[in-house]
């Protein structure tokens, strides 16, 4: 018998997601990192990934010993990022599920950790891809997301969002950190985590359902219409 629930909406996460940015704010990190005579690590990527900026550089200069304010780290994250982004590509299954799902109808929108004007980079290039969604919430730049990931903030704005409002239990969220895992529970939204292949598998609890890949996902097991055969 299966676990899970049917759902009637669907709520993306964005970076490593959708799109393959993560490893860019990586290489942004390791730069930065190195400046200093530091190492940042794939450790300290995860337990950064799906936070929100201003949260992310707190985490990094203070693990790293960083000498430098908030705003300095972010400018000089912006500097290296803002020349990648326009260049970040759609993960696999990306787009097949979101046109899946927007032909059926299903109402789908975007709950990230980023900002406004990280993200029209970020979409440069996918415009077409973007135009299916509902609306986009970006607990960054967002006045009504008090507080980032792993709280629920993002993804209960999100939900409010839809026309029709449904209940979280109605939501499902994708996801591939986790801490947007975690906010996602929080929120009562069942997750599909589809984490990097070196994330360690304790890290990937609390999810409803883990892939290794998007393509890997089955809409009919959480009542949403089946691919075509």
């Amino acid at each position: 018998m299966s676990t899970y629930k049917p759902v009637t909406h669907v709520i993306f996460d964005m970076d490593g997601l959708l799109l393959d940015t993560e490893r860019i704010y990586m290489q942004a990190a390791e730069i930065i990192a190195e400046e200093y005579g530091k190492t940042f690590t794939w450790e300290m990527q995860t337990q950064i990934m799906g936070l929100a900026a201003t949260e992310d550089a707190k985490y990094n200069i203070e693990t790293n010993q960083l000498p430098l304010t908030v705003d300095e780290y972010l400018e000089k994250v912006n500097s290296v990022c803002n020349q990648l982004f326009p260049n970040a590509e759609k993960l696999p299954g990306a787009e097949k599920l979101v046109y899946h799902l927007h032909k059926h109808n299903i109402p789908i929108a975007i709950a990230s950790g980023g900002a406004q004007d990280s993200f029209e980079l970020k979409t440069t290039n996918h415009k077409e891809l973007m135009s299916k969604f509902s609306h986009v919430v970006l607990a960054s730049t967002d006045p009504e997301v008090k507080n980032g990931k792993p709280a629920p903030d993002v993804f209960l704005v999100c939900a409010n969002r839809f026309p029709d409002t449904p209940k979280p239990e109605k939501c499902l969220v994708f996801e591939d950190a986790p801490n947007g895992v975690a906010a996602s529970v929080a929120a009562g939204m069942q997750v599909v985590m589809v984490p990097d292949p070196r994330m360690k598998e304790e890290m990937t609890k609390g999810a409803t359902q883990v892939l290794k890949s998007l393509e890997d996902f089955k809409p009919e097991l959480f009542g949403l219409p089946p691919y075509d055969a």
